[in-house]
């Protein structure tokens, strides 16, 4: 149904002019001219101004249109502002005969002034049969104008599943980022305060045997059971750590250290315990005591700031390598895949959907590579996966299993949700069918995903 906006102009265009206008329509170019006089008689022309609406999505379509002139867009709401449709001059839209359109797919506006002519269903059959050329010239312009829809709905896909990419990698991203750039900031301040500081160490001026007792006082609470290779990192509890710092900074504070609150963190997540302070004092007097101390702290911050600079870039090395072995960057379109290692790529991308999902991996040891274009099959698993975290939410289970079967190789995809409903199995993988909310889907992933599984079935 059009809108009220959609108005017959005050003075009509003579049909002989209109019928010439109608030779530079696309589908009705070089159509007899009495053809063409006849459309000018028997439709209807209109005039929209630019910015008024020419149909809402879900109305009712009854009208073929010859846009004569001016741009039609046509939108929908429930995905924002990109255009689904752009019809121009030359073009004709709308509800055209043997087509199976029932409603508007979505809001049309005109772009510019328009100027067009409007042919109501009720004389289709009429025009076919005035007009003989017009089977013909109608079907050519519903196979473009399927291609054209279908095109633009598979690049709304593609941008949306890119969207989906880029949030979930800048997401993991994030994270090792935020922390190497805190630990560069850490490191850059101790530096900075041993700078400051470092006469102090100098005045203290240590003979051999007491160099040799801090070191090896210091060796000694380095290679302690907190941070030894051969054993599992001890993490003491919340009270018990706390106890520890109260009692090393009151120790330093008897001791008349200076700001004993920041020497005292370090040293108890180091483990040190207040007999092991004792050790140290024995060998020296409670200046150098003190100022060793406070070395010693910033050298285990600093310390701790490299070995997170170290894991955070190591991670963000690990997510680049992902993303290349995910995408199949610079490389031959056909290759040797590892198929468990494009598994494990496209997880490693959905990660950040992933904080209460358990990931239970069932691979064929030595499964051997196939020839196949990595990177479609990566969108293959990528639209399996997401359509399991979108089934299960939160919580749950999604067990990947690889292995051989006879010749072939065989990928399952399993998640704990609630599943398909048996009325809706036959139809998934129909290109825009979706059980998704609006604006959630476009219904093209599994489509998309069977297109290519067939692709290298040839």
């Amino acid at each position: 149904m059009l809108s009220p906006s959609v108005i017959a102009p005050l003075h009509p265009t003579p049909p002989e002019t209109i019928a010439e206008a109608l030779d530079h329509i696309g589908p009705l170019h070089s159509m007899p001219f009495e053809d063409r006089l006849w459309l000018a008689h028997h439709a209807q022309e209109r005039i929209v101004a630019a910015g008024e609406i020419l149909f809402e999505e879900g109305g009712s379509a009854e009208h073929m249109m010859l846009i004569l002139k001016g741009e039609i867009h046509v939108r929908r709401q429930r995905t924002g502002p990109m255009s689904l449709f752009v019809g121009r001059s030359g073009q004709m839209t709308g509800l055209l005969p043997f087509s199976r359109m029932k409603s508007y797919g979505g809001q049309g506006f005109a772009a510019t002034d328009v100027w067009a002519l409007l042919v109501h269903r009720s004389l289709f059959p009429e025009m076919l049969s005035a007009i003989p050329s017009m089977t013909q010239r109608i079907v050519s312009s519903l196979l473009d104008r399927v291609r054209e829809v279908t095109r633009m709905e598979q690049q709304a896909e593609k941008l949306s599943a890119l969207g989906k990419l880029a949030g979930n990698l800048a997401h993991e991203l994030n994270n090792p980022a935020s922390a190497a750039q805190r630990a560069a900031s850490g490191l850059d301040e101790e530096l900075r305060a041993n700078r400051n500081n470092r006469f102090k160490l100098i005045n203290l001026c240590l003979n051999d045997e007491q160099i040799t007792a801090v070191e090896t006082w210091e060796l000694k609470v380095l290679v302690g059971p907190v941070h030894s290779p051969d054993l599992p990192e001890i993490q003491p509890a919340p009270v018990a750590f706390l106890a520890r710092e109260e009692s090393i900074r009151a120790w330093l504070a008897a001791l008349d250290c200076p700001e004993p609150w920041e020497v005292a963190a370090p040293l108890a997540e180091q483990g040190v315990t207040v007999e092991e302070l004792d050790e140290l004092r024995a060998v020296l007097p409670a200046d150098a005591t003190c100022v060793s101390l406070q070395f010693f702290a910033r050298y285990l911050r600093s310390s701790r700031s490299v070995n997170t600079l170290i894991s955070s870039t190591a991670r963000i090395f690990d997510l680049i390598s992902a993303v290349k072995d995910y995408s199949f960057l610079d490389r031959a379109p056909i290759l040797e895949i590892d198929v468990p290692a494009g598994l494990d790529a496209t997880v490693q991308m959905l990660q950040s959907r992933m904080s209460n999902i358990k990931i239970t991996r069932d691979y064929e040891p030595n499964l051997p590579t196939i020839s196949a274009y990595g990177g479609e099959l990566n969108q293959v698993w990528t639209a399996l996966i997401e359509n399991a975290l979108d089934a299960l939410g939160n919580q749950g289970e999604i067990r990947l299993a690889c292995r051989l079967e006879t010749d072939m190789l065989l990928i399952e995809i399993w998640d704990t949700g609630p599943g398909i409903p048996t009325e809706l199995q036959d139809r998934i993988f129909e290109p825009f069918f979706t059980t998704k909310a609006p604006g959630q889907g476009l219904g093209l992933g599994l489509d998309n995903a069977m297109r290519i599984v067939r692709k290298h079935r040839s």
